[in-house]
């Protein structure tokens, strides 16, 4: 039986499991609530248990941390593991450990058209650095590198965790209200899933999950639409914060599960006008392209596309 990679995008609310071969195809996908685990090596010992045939001989990891070293935390999660014993507990012979958005950055080049949705107009420059970014439970944020004799590097970030700033009267009365309730107020504290909940309790004095705003907001319903176009104002201006910081000519990716779930909504929002209207590059950020990913599991596309090298390294 030839020999197969087990791939993990490790979220702060779920977990995306899957095998795959030297073909990058995932196959025996699961998507797994950690809430219902003590661990992850509780939670990979349950799949590994469930499915048939031979064991995967390595495996690649995206999650949603920084990654500097064998010993990894989780940002959003009191999850924590050393890589080579984690290897060692699974029976792999390789393990591999990405920052999520990292993964998610090695994924895009193999994205086709029924995986995006376009955001007004825009075009790619080839050999240019690209942007991925976008919000989930926390909010990433990768560059793809070009290269000089072809493909991409991929430099992860954490621009979730720069400092939130307010340019409208409204986002000013939500910076000011998170202060007084938090301290120091960082963009995921409001650009991410946790984010939405807060931003519509702040703007409405009413609380939902974010699933069931987002729900609302694509149903029509006013209160929840205003508060989702308040959240894509901000993104958008983010994304074009990030997007000076590295001339991400070579274009836009919204990935991370709200951002997908929001997909139908960035048309007729502010997402575009804030991502352009950073004086005195208007013209350079109205022509950059932006996409948002709703392919269902970017991240294991990404840990598949490392893990092919990895696997045939064996």
């Amino acid at each position: 039986m030839a020999p197969t990679l087990l791939l993990a995008d490790i979220g702060g609310t779920t977990t995306r499991i899957a095998r795959a071969g030297l073909d990058g195809a995932a196959f025996d996908t699961r998507v797994e609530p950690n809430d219902g685990y003590g661990s992850l090596e509780e939670l990979f010992g349950a799949y590994l248990a469930s499915i048939s045939g031979e064991k995967p001989r390595a495996g690649v990891f995206a999650i949603a941390g920084p990654v500097d070293g064998d010993d990894v935390r989780m940002t959003n999660r009191s999850w924590s593991f050393n890589r080579p014993e984690l290897a060692r507990a699974l029976g792999l012979n390789g393990l591999v450990v990405l920052n999520d958005f990292a993964a998610l950055a090695h994924g895009v080049p193999t994205l086709g058209r029924a995986d995006l949705v376009k955001v007004g107009t825009g075009h790619r420059k080839p050999g240019a650095p690209i942007l991925v970014c976008g919000p989930g439970t926390g909010l990433g944020t990768a560059t793809l590198i070009p290269r000089s004799e072809g493909g991409y590097d991929v430099l992860p970030g954490e621009g979730g965790h720069v400092r939130l700033g307010a340019v409208t009267a409204d986002e000013a009365r939500v910076v000011a209200h998170l202060v007084r309730e938090i301290g120091p107020v960082s963009v995921e504290h409001v650009v991410s899933g946790p984010g939405l909940v807060r931003l519509h309790r702040i703007l409405t004095g009413e609380t939902a999950t974010s699933h069931a705003i987002i729900q609302a907001a694509l149903g029509g319903h006013t209160r929840e639409l205003e508060t989702c176009h308040v959240f894509l104002r901000l993104l958008g201006r983010i994304t074009g914060d990030y997007c000076l910081l590295v001339r991400a000519l070579g274009g836009v990716f919204i990935a991370g599960g709200v951002g997908a779930a929001m997909a139908p909504l960035f048309a007729a929002s502010p997402f575009r006008t804030a991502f352009a209207e950073h004086p005195p590059y208007h013209e350079h950020l109205a022509a950059i392209d932006v996409q948002v990913v709703v392919h269902p599991t970017p991240g294991l596309a990404g840990a598949a596309a490392v893990g092919r090298r990895l696997l045939a390294a064996l």
